[in-house]
């Protein structure tokens, strides 16, 4: 975990993490954010919020990813078209069999190269092979698992794949809110930052009690306090 430095601000930490909790764990834009501070007496620009979010953002993820658990063996994998800079894209997700987001990969071809990378990453991420992998019936995951011996149960089916095409869901309202991404970089740099901040409040509030609900809630926001801690 590494704590991070808010030294040089005008503003006290606590408005910084709460403006940038906001932007990641809703579905908000910058000015939005302006509006809700300017509500509680905070008068700060969306520019301000912009370059908070920007700077702070990237190391809250990674301090929020090494909160996490170990991930499940059984990953589903599946791509998405995204238009960046008026150029179709391809938005490489995998997420595990509970609905965590591993990895999230913004590359420009739907190819073998591209589900190797994907693949690349993750092994190396998390140091393990998963036991089941899932996807639709796309060939290039095939021929990437045979180039580097993934010995893992491969199955393939859009319905089989519904954990992965229903995750790109808040990303695709992310993407709506913002008026597509700007750039391939800018666009890597987000979903990177947004799914950290959903896999740690994406509770499946629908699945637990009440009482469990409190309970995780209450962890999330702990694991956000201490991802956002001082230096």
């Amino acid at each position: 975990m590494s704590p991070i430095s808010y030294a040089r601000h005008q503003f006290p930490p606590a408005i910084i993490r709460h403006a940038i909790w906001l932007y990641l764990r809703f579905t908000l834009s910058y000015r939005d954010v302006e509006e809700l501070l300017a509500e509680r007496g905070v008068e700060v620009s969306y520019e301000t919020v912009r370059r908070w979010v920007l700077k702070f953002g990237p190391a809250i993820a990674r301090n929020l990813r090494r909160l996490r658990p170990k991930p499940s063996p059984r990953w589903h994998l599946d791509e998405m078209v995204i238009r960046v800079s008026g150029r179709l894209m391809y938005l490489w997700r995998a997420v595990g069999d509970e609905g965590e987001v591993l990895d999230v990969l913004v590359q420009r071809r739907r190819d073998k190269a591209a589900a190797l990378k994907l693949m690349l990453k993750l092994l190396k991420k998390y140091g393990f092979s998963p036991t089941q992998v899932t996807t639709d019936k796309l060939r290039s995951y095939g021929a990437a698992f045979r180039e580097i011996g993934l010995t893992a149960r491969h199955e393939q089916g859009r319905r089989k794949n519904n954990r992965a095409e229903v995750s790109h869901q808040p990303v695709r309202r992310r993407e709506r809110k913002m008026q597509r991404f700007k750039s391939p970089g800018s666009a890597q740099r987000f979903v990177s930052m947004h799914s950290a901040t959903y896999n740690t409040f994406n509770l499946q509030r629908h699945l637990i009690s009440r009482r469990t609900l409190r309970a995780f809630r209450a962890q999330a926001r702990a694991d956000w306090q201490a991802a956002t801690a001082m230096a």
